[in-house]
């Protein structure tokens, strides 16, 4: 059924499909699930003092306004993260900037944070009765220098700390200009000093810590991601996400579509997002809160990750190639690999006793 439905919409420009999808499943939900019902076995997990029913999520892009919590609840996701959201609404790039490679299973977008701003995307949040743990991605506004980055991460952080399950800092889109420079240690360090210490003010007014995040980019030198993963630990983030789209274009030589510019998303991302996720967990030791991203289009793809050290994964292109059917993939078998894991800062609270294997196939 999901490809029939598949289908038709690829029949559509690439970003007049996400919107009519997201359309639906505002409006009505249980279209989510009707004719695409998959049972999402359970495998509940502590992490960064949050308490999550499977380890796989919906990553941030997918829902930038957080207007399907609903669906996504109804899917089975163990977890939602929606934006990235800025200050001030913001139109992006202009169109086309969607494209699908159907023969790579990958998309390039140059979207540009679109988005309807902080305060539309707290009153959907206000208005759901989604109970699930929500990540909320923030970003700047495109037109905000990166000397004043800081002030719109912090407007951003206050207005979503009390609704917010964790934050995550999105310093790694290669589609707002001049954004990736944040990853650099100097500038880094700054924004995540000041970002972690109104966290503490922030606690203090909620009455509750909420983790903070950063997503990073697969476009890093082994030098670049020292200097991240250093200033992670030491500025006191809770954990990294790696990674975000990618600027290069591995294996695309032959595609007509790949001189578009833009973050290439989906299988070609995988070895990148693998090879950083991997190193994270070499620099940051066994205690640090990661989540892998980026190229998971069937169950053994998010078993790697967590081989990789992943605590978590995230899906969002695999999502739109194979549908609902990927979260249960990817669930099952997350859950045959936790036990043989190192521990990484995860305590797997009710782990699956008898796991059905096709999960991994």
């Amino acid at each position: 059924m999901y490809e029939l439905a598949r289908d038709l919409l690829f029949k559509l420009d690439a970003e007049r499909a996400h919107e009519l999808t997201l359309s639906m499943f505002r409006r009505m939900p249980g279209l989510a699930t009707l004719p695409f019902r998959q049972r999402v076995p359970a495998d509940p997990v502590r992490l960064l003092g949050l308490d999550f029913p499977n380890r796989v999520g919906l990553a941030a892009g997918l829902d930038k306004n957080g207007e399907c919590l609903a669906a996504w609840q109804a899917l089975g996701f163990g977890f939602v993260e929606v934006g990235t959201v800025t200050p001030r609404p913001q139109p992006g790039n202009p169109r086309p900037r969607m494209f699908r490679l159907p023969a790579h299973r990958a998309l390039i977008n140059r979207l540009g944070f679109n988005n309807k701003g902080v305060d539309y995307l707290l009153q959907r949040v206000a208005e759901s009765d989604f109970k699930g743990v929500l990540g909320i991605n923030i970003g700047k506004n495109f037109d905000t220098p990166n000397e004043r980055a800081q002030d719109d991460y912090l407007h951003c952080m206050r207005a979503v700390h009390a609704r917010a399950s964790y934050i995550t800092v999105n310093i790694s889109s290669p589609n707002t200009k001049n954004l990736r420079d944040l990853q650099e240690e100097g500038q880094l360090r700054g924004l995540l000093r000041a970002l972690t210490e109104e966290g503490r003010v922030l606690a203090q007014r909620d009455g509750r810590h909420v983790p903070l995040l950063v997503k990073i980019a697969p476009d890093v030198s082994d030098a670049q991601l020292d200097g991240i993963a250093l200033a992670a630990r030491e500025c006191g983030i809770d954990g990294l996400i790696a990674t975000n789209t990618t600027i290069a274009r591995p294996g695309l030589d032959s595609e007509p579509l790949a001189k578009e510019a833009g973050g290439l998303s989906g299988a070609p991302l995988r070895p990148a997002a693998d090879q950083v996720l991997g190193r994270l967990r070499a620099k940051l030791g066994a205690d640090f809160a990661l989540i892998g991203v980026g190229g998971i289009m069937r169950g053994a793809d998010a078993a790697r990750k967590r081989e990789l050290g992943a605590d978590l994964v995230q899906v969002y292109t695999g999502f739109i190639y194979r549908g609902p059917c990927l979260i249960s993939e990817c669930v099952q078998a997350t859950a045959d690999v936790a036990g043989s894991t190192p521990a990484v800062a995860a305590e797997t609270l009710n782990p699956l006793e008898s796991p059905d294997s096709r999960g991994s196939k």
